[in-house]
C-alpha cells in the first residue's frame, strides 16, 4: 500500500471502515465531527487514493439516499504471533477478517534465522492458496520485551540469540511491505480489544500465562508500553522472596513458580515422587509432562495437579491483586496456552485478587477468560500495523 491518510480526519474515517465496515457517508457523518461539505472532501480523497471504494446506494433514512463506502477489499494485512513453542501466522483482510491461518510447533531457541525461515515458509503456503499477492502491512509479536520504535528484541530471557535482533528491517526486507515488532502479550491485549471480550473497553489489563507470564497494559485504548518497552513484565515481579532461581538471573519470580515451563517441572517432579499417579502414568506414557497432561490429570480428579493449579493460581492472583490496586483497571483478561487448566485456575486468581483488592477496586471488575484464543495475537499484530498504515504519514 502506497498510500496513507493526508489528516487526522481520513484516519478517523480509515479505523472506522476498518471497525464497523462497509457504511453510509451519513452514518460516517454522524460519527465525525465534520460538517457535511468537508466529511465529502474528505471521502472524495480517500476514494481518489484508493483506500476507501464506493459500495453501492444505502438504505433510505428518509429522504435522499446516502451513498455507502468500504474500504478497499484488496487490502491484505499479515500477522505473525511467535511463542516460545509455537508460531501462529494469519492473513486479514481489510476488517481485520481472518482469512487463513497457520500454527506450527516452533522453538523459539533456535535463534532468529531458523525461526524466520519457518515463518516465511508458512507465509509463502498462505500466498500459496490464494489468499494474498503481497501485503500491505505486517505485525510480529514476540515473547519478550521490544524496544518499539526500532523493532528490536532487548535482552530477552527466553530468546536466546535474539538481542539486539532486526527483527522489523530484517522481515520488512523479506516481505516487502511495512512492518511493526511488539511484545506478544501487548497484541494479545490489542487482539482482545479489536474483536475479543475487551471490545468496549479502555482500560484494562491482559495477563498472557504461556511458557512465561507477562501483562499487555491499555491505557485510554492505547497500549501502555513504559519508557523503553518493557512495561507489564510481572512474570518476574518477585513472588517469593530469596525463592526459586528463574531464567532471568533473580530468585524467587512470579515465573520461576508458574507458568508453562514452571508447571511441567513440578508436574514432572509430582509423578516422580508418587503423589500423582495420575501424573506419572502419563509421564511413563510420553517422556515429559506439559500444561495439557496437568489439566488432564485434573479434571480426572487427582488432587496433586488440581494442587498445582490452585497454587499458581494463588500466586498469579497475588501479583494481579497488586497491579489492580495499583490501575484500577475496568477488566482483567487472562489467556495464553496455560489456560487450557481452565475454571480451577481462573477461580484461584479471582479468590487472591478480590480478597487482596480494595472493594472500590474489585466491586464491578471482571476477571475473564479471553474470547480469541491462539488467534488474539495475530488479530492484535494487524490491529497494530494497520492503525500505523491508518494514520497520517
Amino acid at each position: 500500500m502506497t498510500a496513507r491518510p493526508a489528516n487526522a480526519h481520513q484516519a478517523r474515517l480509515l479505523r472506522l471502515l476498518r471497525d464497523g465496515g462497509p457504511t453510509s457517508r451519513a452514518r460516517l457523518g454522524d460519527e465525525v465531527e465534520l460538517s457535511r461539505s468537508k466529511l465529502a472532501v474528505e471521502v472524495d480523497r480517500l476514494l481518489e487514493t484508493g483506500l476507501v471504494v464506493a459500495d453501492g446506494l444505502a438504505a433510505s433514512r428518509g429522504g435522499r439516499r446516502s451513498h455507502n463506502v468500504r474500504l478497499s477489499p484488496g487490502l491484505r494485512f499479515l500477522g505473525i504471533d511467535i511463542g516460545a513453542t509455537s508460531v501462529d501466522v494469519a492473513v486479514t483482510g481489510p476488517e481485520l477478517e481472518i482469512l487463513g491461518h497457520l500454527n506450527q510447533p516452533m522453538d523459539v531457541r533456535e535463534g532468529p534465522v531458523a525461526v524466520f525461515e519457518q515463518v516465511l515458509d508458512m507465509v509463502a503456503k498462505l500466498k500459496h492458496d490464494g489468499l494474498a499477492e503481497g501485503f500491505d502491512g505486517a505485525g510480529i509479536g514476540v515473547p519478550g520485551p521490544v524496544r518499539f520504535p526500532e523493532g528490536v528484541p532487548v535482552a530477552p530471557p527466553i530468546m536466546p540469540g535474539w538481542d539486539g535482533f532486526p527483527v522489523r528491517e530484517a522481515l520488512s526486507q523479506e516481505l516487502g511491505c511495512p512492518v511493526l515488532v511488539d511484545n506478544d502479550v501487548n497484541l494479545m491485549a490489542l487482539g482482545e480489544q479489536q474483536a475479543g471480550v475487551a471490545r468496549s473497553v479502555r482500560d484494562f489489563f491482559c495477563v498472557k500465562i504461556g511458557t512465561g507470564i507477562g501483562c499487555g497494559i491499555v491505557v485510554g485504548g492505547e497500549v501502555h508500553r513504559g519508557t523503553t518497552g518493557s512495561a507489564g513484565d510481572i512474570g518476574h515481579i518477585q513472588a517469593e522472596p530469596e525463592g526459586r532461581p528463574c531464567a532471568c538471573g533473580n530468585r524467587g519470580c512470579l515465573e520461576a513458580y508458574f507458568g508453562g515451563a514452571a508447571l511441567a517441572r513440578d508436574a514432572e517432579a509430582a509423578a516422580r515422587d508418587g503423589s500423582s499417579p495420575e501424573l506419572a502414568a502419563r509421564l511413563a506414557v510420553a517422556g515429559r509432562l506439559s500444561g495439557p497432561d496437568v489439566a488432564a490429570a485434573a479434571a480426572a480428579g487427582d488432587a496433586a495437579a488440581l494442587g498445582l493449579i490452585r497454587d499458581g493460581g494463588t500466586r498469579t492472583g497475588q501479583v494481579i491483586a497488586g497491579l489492580v490496586s495499583f490501575f484500577n483497571p475496568g477488566l482483567v483478561v487472562i489467556g495464553g496456552g496455560v489456560t487450557g487448566l481452565g475454571h480451577t485456575l481462573l477461580a484461584s486468581i479471582r479468590t487472591q485478587v478480590y480478597r487482596q483488592s480494595l472493594p472500590l477496586a474489585t466491586g464491578n471488575l471482571p476477571l475473564v477468560l479471553g474470547e480469541l484464543g491462539q488467534l488474539a495475537g495475530v488479530t492484535g499484530a494487524t490491529r497494530l500495523i494497520s492503525d500505523h498504515l491508518f494514520s497520517p504519514a
